[in-house]
């Protein structure tokens, strides 16, 4: 997601402790900050060095990101081995690289905080994982814009091998998202509608086929552009009730729709600006408005009735933090991606649109990812 605010980076144990991926000359591996040493002899390795999407300073990072090789560290009794499959390039990816995130790592860091790995070798203490598995990051930082890592137990998740590969790389973030807020903010049941902007991005798509396997009307709002239709049909596809354009939300017809499907509940904002202003004003009494980017840099306006005649609730949403909140207690974050990889093996979600390009070529794969109206995500197949 696209957030407009410069960022402070957290250097608190609760956010920065094991969560980034810090590449250093000389270090030593403390698994108490868990930093992860890449410039350590490897023993016992067959391979002992991977290539690595590295940024040594914040910046463009058409300018700042740079291909190297880089040594993998001795594998741990508690650690695992992998190689990494598929690695998406996210909002949240870009903005870490220029700075801007809420959260940074430490310089000089590697990029890419979702993606899906195979686990090739596992230490002698390892319970939970074996040669073979597929697996994702359980939070955000570890750097997965590299061939291989060497990982704590702890830092992943497993999946079912049989989940798609751009399904699997692209699961963390995104429909994790979604699955979070149509889960925790509103009793929603089947009949009950949710209005969504940005609909197109990835977070509006899981939206879309979420709901629709739980009976839940989607009123998607997506900007005017050429090819309007065509993605409109496409939306439609999926699951989506409605697909409209934004400035319908100001338009009288917008209250014939409201006759055949009921007022939201639930208002999901990846945007900002106008455009929450908008979905605020056609929530039902006493809705939600959750929001989770800021895609126009432009702050969300709450009218004032809408806060003392409707009674509506403005929240906001981060699945970093929810996943962070929920790290004593796994089963919760297990539970949810159990649900999702359920409906994927079910054809019931599929994976945003994608381009796939290969780790050689991830220049061209930045600056298409940068581009506005950029139809598909860019990930990286290493």
């Amino acid at each position: 997601m696209w957030l407009p605010l410069q960022a402070v980076c957290w250097r608190s144990k609760t956010f920065c402790r094991r969560s980034f991926v810090v590449v250093r000359n000389k270090c030593s591996r403390h698994r108490a900050n868990a930093s992860v040493c890449l410039y350590t002899q490897s023993a016992g390795l067959a391979t002992q060095t991977c290539k690595a999407l590295l940024y040594r300073k914040h910046g463009d990072p058409s300018q700042v990101v740079q291909l190297e090789d880089i040594d993998l560290p001795p594998l741990g009794s508690n650690d695992v081995l992998v190689k990494i499959l598929a690695a998406p390039i996210n909002p949240s990816d870009i903005n870490m690289i220029q700075g801007t995130y809420a959260i940074l790592p430490d310089l000089p860091a590697i990029g890419g905080n979702e993606g899906v790995a195979q686990v090739s070798e596992v230490g002698s203490q390892v319970k939970s994982l074996k040669a073979g598995d597929w697996v994702i990051p359980r939070d955000a930082g570890l750097g997965m814009w590299r061939t291989e890592a060497v990982l704590a137990e702890d830092d992943v998740i497993s999946l079912p091998s049989n989940v798609p590969l751009l399904s699997a790389a692209t699961l963390g973030v995104n429909p994790c998202t979604a699955f979070r807020m149509l889960s925790d903010f509103e009793d929603l049941r089947p009949g009950d509608s949710v209005i969504q902007n940005a609909a197109n991005s990835g977070v509006g798509q899981a939206v879309i086929q979420i709901a629709a396997a739980r009976g839940i009307n989607t009123i998607n709002v997506i900007r005017d552009r050429p090819e309007f239709t065509q993605l409109s049909d496409r939306l439609k596809a999926m699951g989506a009730t409605h697909v409209i354009k934004e400035e319908a939300l100001r338009r009288p017809e917008i209250k014939e729709l409201f006759k055949i499907c009921p007022k939201p509940k639930l208002a999901l904002n990846g945007v900002g600006g106008k455009s929450a202003t908008e979905l605020l004003r056609h929530l039902k009494l006493g809705g939600s408005m959750v929001t989770y980017g800021g895609m126009a840099r432009q702050p969300v306006t709450v009218p004032v009735s809408a806060l003392i005649f409707k009674d509506v609730k403005v929240r906001g949403f981060w699945v970093t933090q929810w996943k962070r909140d929920h790290s004593k207690d796994g089963s919760a974050f297990r539970a949810m991606l159990d649900e999702l990889c359920s409906l994927i093996q079910h054809g019931k979600l599929t994976a945003p649109a994608c381009t796939e390009v290969n780790l050689q070529d991830y220049s061209s794969a930045l600056n298409t990812a940068m581009q506005p109206f950029t139809s598909a995500k860019q990930v990286l197949i290493m």
